[in-house]
């Protein structure tokens, strides 16, 4: 029974690598369509874990306002994304008054960390694949630059799952000292170093490869295995404030798509900023471009 849940495990976990992998190469549309995919399924689970808690955010806004976010990544319309925001969060605001249940502020609050959460956090994975190539950033990107993009989101893709699995291994078997002994007692110390380690190593490699200078490898190495961790420690945070033990059992072994895809939730907008600001522009430039 155990060989059988790990196979079934492992089927599961090979399966949404290699779909997420070929995704991310091809770019495009096939990209637009995987993260949709996966941010539309984890607000589901989002708003369910939350009905634990008595909360009732608003499912169809959430998704909605995914729907919107998605639209202007695509089309290269980033200027009005704080429109987008504006507007989504009078709409979440309306769904709670004309919902005709108890309005609590609380609904209209976690609707609106729903679609930040679940919808404009990993939607950056969007920009980052574009990233030195796309549209918006002409005038502030340097010459000859290409689609980079795809090489970023491969070190990112990559780079989480070393954390994750050094930090699962190393705290597996070396693990003593917790890390968060209230949210998550199952994390030590030491698996976080472990971790951490095996996330730098990696990101000096493939990102040498890449032609990434070794000091952003650094740093990126160090952001990635944090914000991963962090991710990760959020919503484990959700979940047991709702009393919830896996957002949801769709992916057979594995749980739900926020227990597969927490650890990316920060990372991804964290990653493509420092890129944006720090690896392909030069950040003094722009600021000083900007007066």
């Amino acid at each position: 029974m155990i060989l059988s849940k790990s196979i079934t495990r492992l089927i599961t976990g090979v399966v949404i690598g290699l779909t997420s992998l070929w995704a991310i190469m091809t770019g495009g549309l096939a990209i637009v369509v995987l993260v949709l995919a996966i941010v539309m399924l984890a607000s589901k689970e989002y708003t369910e874990i939350l009905k634990h808690k008595g909360f009732l955010p608003s499912l169809r806004i959430i998704q909605l306002s995914s729907l919107i976010f998605a639209g202007l990544a695509y089309f290269n319309r980033f200027d009005l994304v704080a429109l987008a925001f504006t507007l989504c969060s009078i709409m979440a605001f309306m769904s709670v008054l004309f919902k005709g249940k108890q309005p609590y502020i609380a609904n209209v609050a976690t609707t609106i960390l729903g679609f930040v959460y679940c919808g404009w956090f990993p939607l950056h994975l969007l920009f980052l694949r574009d990233l030195g190539s796309h549209p918006v950033y002409q005038g502030f990107v340097k010459q000859n630059v290409g689609g980079e993009g795809a090489g970023y989101a491969i070190l990112l893709f990559f780079a989480v799952i070393m954390t994750d699995s050094f930090c699962y291994y190393i705290g597996s078997k070396f693990g003593k000292h917790k890390l968060s002994q209230v949210i998550s007692p199952n994390k030590t110390i030491e698996g976080s170093i472990g971790g951490t380690v095996m996330c730098l190593i990696f990101c000096q490699i493939f990102g040498w490869a890449i032609g990434i200078a070794w000091y952003h490898c650094l740093v990126l190495g160090l952001l990635i295995a944090a914000f991963a961790q962090i991710g990760d420690l959020c919503e484990s945070m959700i979940k047991r404030d709702a009393g919830v033990k896996d957002s949801s059992n769709i992916l057979p072994g594995h749980g739900g798509f926020l227990d597969r895809t927490d650890s990316y939730i920060l990372t991804i907008p964290v990653v493509h900023y420092y890129l944006y600001f720090f690896v392909v522009n030069n950040f003094v430039d722009m600021f000083k471009g900007m007066f």
